[in-house]
């Protein structure tokens, strides 16, 4: 049984409670949301399930229904031990008091094994969040995570769209990206003032432009581009650039950030770097 909205109103004065903007809470309040990202998962007793900001656990509850191992990670102190109470007859569910950008998450998912996350992401951590995930915790094979529109967008978008930028070419080098479906904010406790996405983030066996290009070479030189991301590239990395550089990445001098695919951004990358040896 998952969560309705009056069961969520009714937890949150029952403890005293109520939703918190500096950890950015919006608690899914409609049975059949929580159901259909579950759905969206495709996971079951075989899976090993992160949720990451399970709050008062009507993902949860969905997610359990699959028969799936579940760690629930909540960083608030006041939401976590109401959330221990809503499983405690769950057999498989188990709850983790923390910040997932501090947790030890080779205890949480060991090197040897693998796991999929699958949460309601809060919006004021989740960008930075998914791109530390994808870069430091390899054994995270796949995302489902639900995340403001313009977010998703961002996350899943590719060269020449009005949404590529620094972050989009980071899951990209790891990832392939696809939005699942949107999410309507009338399901949520605050309602919030924007538009939800359910985006699936798929973890490549290996970085899409291979090896020779290191990921702490690579991003720092997409970083510094789309910092100025109007200007011309010769422009925005004249510091470390040169014209037989740009030929020799097959890379225009006057394309924009945004024009340039995954692809090309290794090629800019291992020229650049091989120029400062």
């Amino acid at each position: 049984m998952t969560h309705s909205r009056a069961e969520i109103t009714r937890l949150l004065e029952e403890h005293g409670l109520s939703p918190r903007r500096a950890f950015g809470q919006n608690f899914v309040a409609d049975p059949n949301t929580v159901r259909r990202i579950a759905r969206l998962a495709n996971v079951g007793p075989d899976d090993h399930v992160i949720e990451i900001g399970a709050g008062l656990g009507s993902l949860t509850l969905a997610l359990a229904e699959s028969g799936a191992r579940i760690t629930a990670i909540e960083v608030d102190h006041g939401v976590a031990p109401v959330l221990r109470d809503v499983v405690r007859d769950v057999a498989n569910v188990s709850v983790i008091e923390a910040d997932a950008r501090e947790v030890d998450w080779n205890s949480v998912v060991p090197p040897s094994t693998r796991a999929v996350v699958v949460a309601n992401l809060p919006y004021n951590v989740a960008t930075p969040l998914v791109a530390d995930l994808l870069d430091t915790v390899p054994q995270l094979d796949r995302f489902v995570v639900m995340v403001q529109k313009e977010v998703a967008l961002r996350l899943a978008a590719t060269a020449g769209s009005s949404d590529y930028g620094a972050v989009s070419v980071k899951v990209a080098y790891w990832a392939t990206a696809r939005i699942l479906g949107d999410v309507p904010p009338t399901v949520f406790v605050p309602r919030p003032k924007v538009v939800s996405s359910v985006i699936e983030i798929r973890r490549r066996d290996r970085p899409a432009i291979g090896s020779h290009v290191r990921p702490e070479d690579l991003f720092p030189i997409v970083r510094t581009a789309f910092g100025q991301r109007r200007k011309m590239l010769r422009r925005s990395l004249a510091s470390m650039t040169t014209t037989s550089i740009f030929d020799e990445a097959g890379v225009s001098p006057e394309a924009r950030p945004e024009d340039l695919d995954v692809e090309q951004w290794g090629r800019l990358a291992e020229a650049i770097m091989g120029a400062r040896q």
